[in-house]
């Protein structure tokens, strides 16, 4: 390699690194410059800048740099052409199952973003402290979805069966989450539980109260992601509703899953709204949906939507087992479905977006097509035409819409094999 040395190449390399990292697609560019990548034609919906109509979309060095009416082809190294489909920011999971090998529900996070247009997702709970690091480093570090995590209270983490990780009080070691919070703020968002019979057996309002404490000792503003669907009595439904939060998350809110007896529990308990799920809504519990393969009913949707207790955003609880089952909670069915009860476009795009981006304190880095965020991009088919959709307790609403992810940019990089690198020589 005549004239070019190897300490050369380096610092050329780490140059283009040094770019990326400190945002090098702000520096100007010249009228010869191309972009990375252009998006063309799009129907873009970006509902953190109100922004609706046929755009173009230039990426360059992994960030977005231009939002025009046109960009002309011969300013693109490559273009994916979008006319007539829609173009939002990257999708955000809220309640997702991403802990392969660690967990026995969890799917790769990768492998999701073909069937869900998601970039951002976020782990609920499938790691307590006795196995985070190995979550972090071997999973979160290798996967080109964007990953953060609640910690479970549980030190074992999410515990499927045989035996639920809360059978035994014990588990929840306040001071050990609460120092998993602290040492991990730029990854975690809070603490999760679950708080169904089958998973607490009779300890109350015990682990949450843990959750909380280990929140509140960790020495930032950690969240609570309280798991519902069976709870033990109507009663303990709500005062787990008076425990929380503002800002705190109720997951799998629309629930209709019975407890051991085969009693309702949840937030609408004899065809009525609880007063406590109302007053908790009122002062700042995020109401998330957690479809899954149990947790969504339309008939307590149904009722709860209407008395005031709307979602603030709309997740999947996609894991390995509620993938395969009749709801199909892949995230943009979830949203399809909540189109069919009323829900307009824009308003399930922000549920899955800029909704979730705020939740999770990474607004306006993602969740947007701003200028200067990362290049993260979900292009949906917007299939017209009769649909039907079915809930977790076989209860079937007919709708007219069906969103259909078809291609997922994440850096810059559109989602596919072989992996190219935005800095690869062209």
């Amino acid at each position: 390699m005549t004239g070019f040395s190897r300490r050369h190449f380096l610092s050329l390399t780490g140059s283009a690194a040094a770019a990326a990292l400190t945002g090098g697609a702000n520096a100007a560019m010249g009228p010869n410059d191309k972009f990375d990548l252009v998006i063309k034609g799009g129907d873009v919906l970006d509902p953190s800048q109100s922004l609706r109509g046929k755009r173009d979309i230039g990426i360059r060095w992994g960030v977005i740099e231009a939002i025009e009416n046109e960009i002309p082809a011969v300013r693109a190294s490559k273009t994916i052409d979008a006319a007539g489909k829609l173009v939002t920011p990257g999708l955000i999971d809220l309640h997702c199952h991403v802990y392969p090998y660690g967990s026995a529900i969890g799917i790769p996070a990768d492998e999701l973003v073909q069937f869900q247009g998601t970039t951002t997702v976020v782990s609920a709970g499938d790691a307590g402290v006795n196995n985070l690091a190995a979550l972090r480093r071997y999973i979160v570090a290798q996967s080109r979805a964007r990953i953060y995590a609640f910690v479970h209270i549980a030190n074992n983490g999410l515990s499927a069966f045989p035996i639920a990780e809360l059978y035994n009080i014990d588990n929840a070691q306040v001071e050990a989450c609460a120092m998993a919070l602290a040492e991990n703020p730029d990854f975690l968002i809070g603490v999760k539980v679950r708080m169904s019979e089958n998973v607490i057996y009779k300890h109350g309002l015990e682990p949450l109260k843990r959750g909380i404490q280990a929140c509140e000792m960790c020495g930032w503003p950690a969240k609570m992601m309280v798991h519902i669907g069976g709870v033990e009595t109507g009663a303990l439904m709500s005062d787990i509703l008076d425990l929380l939060r503002p800002g705190d998350v109720l997951t799998h809110a629309y629930s209709g899953a019975p407890n051991n007896a085969g009693a309702f529990t949840n937030i609408v308990q004899d065809g009525r709204l609880l007063p406590a799920a109302l007053a908790a809504k009122q002062r700042g519990v995020i109401f998330d949906v957690g479809h899954g393969g149990g947790s969504f009913d339309f008939t307590v949707a149904e009722v709860a939507i209407p008395a005031g207790c709307t979602p603030d955003t709309i997740s999947s609880d996609i894991h390995v087992f509620s993938g395969n089952s009749p709801g199909m909670p892949y995230l943009p069915n979830v949203m399809s479905k909540f189109m069919a009860m009323g829900f307009t476009l824009e308003q399930v795009v922000t549920m899955a977006t800029s909704a979730p981006a705020k939740i999770i304190n990474r607004a306006p880095k993602i969740g947007t097509l701003q200028l200067g965020a990362p290049g993260d991009v979900a292009i949906l088919d917007v299939v017209e035409g009769p649909v039907t959709f079915v809930d977790t307790r076989n209860n079937k609403r007919d709708g007219k819409v069906l969103l259909k992810p078809v291609q997922t940019v994440i850096n810059g990089v559109p989602f596919g094999r072989p992996y190219q690198s935005p800095f690869a020589v062209r």
